[in-house]
């Protein structure tokens, strides 16, 4: 192994084998801890540490690091105490999850890293949107991504990449090589001979670097985050090294052939690069003693401490208190100054508002830019506001939302526009496994609002045509709005666009040109979790939302001689259980009506609430009327078959005659 040492000085080689030489020390520890039990898992870097190493001497401090599962170097290389590490590990409250996750999956904002989830590729899209955020506020730094030849088979790689690419993010985007994804070795990964040649597919600067060459990972990342920093764009980097142990300790290596153990054995970065410093006269076998007994001594103390920590105590209401960062609503009162608008203005109004409110939020979508998206509701926002702000996208839905995750953790607000609620499908992966449980798993929020055009009734075919929100009211952690008036619109995204917590808002296309109402000229917020009463009557509690409502009205209207309490609930997630409750009891008959089809429908829940909670006052069963179990048709006669609202009528009377 050459080595290259140019203009270091012995100070910094000795830094960098220190720095070096610590994780893998730990990591010996960590393997005999994992033989005693007192650790239940580990993901072995032994290796490859001089990748983690280079990268986190490399950045500055305030510069974001996106770590993996084995980059220990990157945590001990910004100094994060070994203590907290420990209890991270042993789950203590020390760590960095509250005990509610395991090894690396954290973030913490002091140290400026932000760990990886299980489903690996998300990270990509959430450092393209750190660095947009940097970019934006053109503070000239670098954003440091880790991910393995397995993952770049993830779409989230390319997406990510290419975002990347179109934007000119400074991302470093670092590929570490070692050999097996698991057991599935990079022949049956891969085609191309080398990983660093997909940066040519998107226009990117790649590079390869031997990956246990301490000194060639540091010079060659010190060039180019100089680099980037003064000439922001992503540069693809593969660095070729090899996993000396298992995927994590429990799977072994027995699928490893022994001659390529052995091969990659003599490589092992931190022995060669001892080597190198003992023949430069660098470092004395005495020094290096030294250097090791004061690591030794540090690892030993924190574990002691972290194993002295006692263990976490489950408290359920810390438990339910953290799913969602705290936020005390803001109240904006509307101005007496309306005017008659549709739905669709409404939002354009509300957005636009927010955009001149937030010097800090950004709009991303496909077509939103120039053209004013699918439906014309950002048609003339980049002359207001500018395309930095409101920005065209590639067909990334995945990587688009993770960037909105990363725009959130350095400080910029987004709202994501699907240009239909259907393609969300694409995006689904951060939306529930990212945004929904980062404040839980670590306190970190999300500030996502993903803007959601959906519904049917206007013959858009099975893929442009659903109104899919029990997807998000089932996950914990995600806010579900869904307006059925422009008032209720304007004011209810208003208050998304404030709440630091991810907010999915619905708005029904059919409805978009077709509600009309008098709205306040003026910003204003409507709180969530408030339904609205918008008929009052002692016969049956009328339970909807989105174009239900309006269906509700029509057939109410129809039969003046049932009098309901017609809820509009507006809000699916808070829900406003205690508005619902009160009706029930009240009149005794309830009807729930979604646009969705049946199972497993919000009507679903609501029914099972009512029924817990409000057995006693029923005259009637429950009533749930939805959309047939199927997909949504395109001709108008089978989609009116289709659709609930055909169905409501017929289900209400049945009710009162119950």
């Amino acid at each position: 192994m050459n080595f290259d040492r140019k203009h270091l000085s012995d100070d910094k080689l000795l830094d960098l084998y220190t720095k070096l030489l610590k994780p893998r020390l730990i990591e010996e520890k960590m393997l005999i801890l994992i033989r005693q039990g007192k650790v239940s898992k580990w993901f072995s870097g032994i290796g490859q540490e001089a990748i983690s190493v280079g990268v986190a001497a490399v950045l500055h401090r305030d510069e974001y690091i996106l770590p993996m599962h084995r980059n220990l170097g990157v945590f001990t290389g910004r100094d994060i105490p070994l203590y907290r590490l420990f209890s991270q590990w042993q789950g203590k409250a020390n760590g960095f999850t509250k005990g509610r996750d395991r090894s690396f999956h954290f973030g913490t904002q002091e140290y400026k890293i932000i760990g990886m989830i299980s489903h690996l590729g998300p990270q990509l899209g959430v450092a393209d949107g750190i660095a947009l955020a940097h970019k934006l506020r053109k503070e000239g730094k670098v954003t440091a991504v880790f991910t393995g030849e397995g993952a770049t088979s993830e779409g989230d790689f390319h997406e990510a990449l290419n975002i990347a690419a179109v934007w000119e993010l400074p991302v470093m985007f670092i590929i570490e090589n070692n050999g097996y994804g698991l057991s599935t070795p990079t022949n049956e990964q891969y085609r191309c001979e080398n990983l660093a040649d997909k940066g040519i597919g998107y226009g990117m600067e790649s590079h390869i670097i031997d990956g246990n060459n301490m000194l060639e990972v540091y010079t060659k990342l010190e060039e180019l985050a100089t680099s980037m920093r003064e000439n922001p764009r992503p540069v693809l980097l593969e660095f070729k090294t090899f996993r000396m142990r298992g995927h994590e300790e429990a799977s072994g290596t027995k699928y490893v052939p022994q001659e390529l153990m052995d091969a990659w054995a003599v490589k092992d970065p931190v022995e060669n690069y001892r080597q190198f410093l003992k023949a430069e006269g660098v470092l004395t076998d005495d020094a290096d003693a030294a250097i090791r007994a004061e690591l030794k001594k540090e690892i030993d103390e924190n574990y002691q401490q972290a194993s002295a920590e006692p263990a976490i105590e489950a408290s359920l209401s810390e438990e339910l208190n953290d799913v969602y960062k705290p936020h005390q609503h803001e109240e904006v009162n509307p101005s007496p100054e309306t005017e008659n608008i549709r739905m669709i203005d409404a939002i354009q109004q509300g957005l636009r508002q927010s955009m001149e409110r937030h010097e800090n939020l950004v709009i991303m979508g496909q077509d939103i830019a120039e053209y004013g998206g699918a439906f014309k509701i950002t048609d003339g926002f980049v002359a207001q506001f500018g395309k930095e702000r409101v920005r065209n996208t590639p067909i990334c839905e995945s990587a688009v939302v993770s960037a909105g995750m990363g725009l959130s953790i350095n400080g910029v607000k987004s709202v994501i526009e699907m240009q239909f609620a259907d393609f969300v499908s694409t995006g689904f992966n951060p939306i529930v496994n990212y945004l929904a449980k980062v404040h839980y798993r670590w306190q970190e929020n999300a500030d996502v609002v993903v803007r959601m055009p959906c519904g049917a009734g206007v013959q858009a075919g099975p893929f442009h045509s659903q109104t899919n929100e029990a997807w998000f009211t089932k996950t914990p952690g995600l806010k579900v709005v869904y307006p059925a008036f422009p008032y209720d619109a304007k004011g209810l995204l208003a208050t998304a666009i404030n709440d630091p917590n991810p907010v999915m808002f619905f708005e029904h296309k059919a409805l978009y040109r077709s509600a009309y109402q008098d709205v306040p000229k003026d910003y204003y917020t409507i709180p969530f979790g408030q339904a609205a009463m918008l008929r009052e009557g002692e016969d049956v509690t009328v339970i909807t939302f989105g174009a239900g409502v309006h269906w509700a009205l029509e057939t109410l209207d129809k039969n003046p001689d049932i009098k309901a309490d017609l809820i509009d609930l507006r809000t699916l997630q808070p829900l406003d259980t205690e508005t619902i409750f009160r009706s029930v009891k009240n009149t005794g008959k309830v009807i729930i009506l979604q646009e969705d089809s049946l199972f497993g429908g919000v009507a679903s829940d609501i029914s099972a609430m009512i029924m817990e909670q409000c057995f006693e006052y029923l005259d009637g069963p429950v009533k749930r009327v939805g959309s047939l179990e199927s997909a949504i048709p395109f001709t108008k006669a089978l989609e009116d078959q289709y659709l609930s609202k055909g169905r409501f009528e017929g289900a209400l009377k049945e009710l009162m005659a119950y």
